[in-house]
């Protein structure tokens, strides 16, 4: 067995921001695939969590933080998802987040996940900001300047054409 090659990720693995698009790279392990090697469909939901917390970092905002200062956490209150392909055992992937609209105590967000560009999964999704009574709160100053900073305006709502 050879000796493995460092690391050419394109993404530091907290993500980066490209022009308003959060992006996260997420590699696929064996225990997220099925017998043949394919992503079952429930991790696509768990690798836009794991980016939508990140993003949250790159902001200096842990979901921790929220909840002990500010007492709110996010619940996904609807969410969408168009499969164009399946990611395989070992794809890097790249989970691109965008916010497409800020609420008083909701937002709306794109993400999409890709291998070397091309589009596997298209998610939209509306998150609302509960408070420890799982009843709506408004969204925190702090956080609302950080993610109006990386609204993506004119985003399209619908998922990207297949190819």
């Amino acid at each position: 067995m050879s000796a493995t090659q460092p690391s050419t990720d394109p993404v530091p693995a907290g993500g980066v921001f490209r022009n308003g698009v959060h992006v996260f790279p997420v590699r696929v392990y064996y225990e997220c695939t099925d017998a043949g090697g394919i992503v079952y469909h429930a991790d696509y939901l768990r690798f836009a969590e794991r980016a939508r917390t990140e993003m949250m970092r790159r902001f200096g905002l842990s979901h921790q933080d929220l909840m002990v200062e500010a007492g709110v956490g996010f619940a996904v209150q609807h969410c969408e998802a168009t499969f164009h392909r399946p990611a395989l055992l070992d794809d890097l992937l790249m989970v691109e987040t965008r916010i497409l609209e800020l609420g008083g105590a909701s937002m709306r967000v794109a993400q999409d996940i890709r291998r070397d560009q091309q589009p596997l999964v298209s998610l939209r999704l509306r998150l609302a900001v509960m408070n420890g009574h799982a009843r709506p709160a408004r969204i925190p100053e702090a956080l609302r300047r950080a993610l109006r900073a990386h609204q993506t305006v004119g985003a399209p709502d619908d998922p990207p054409p297949q190819s």
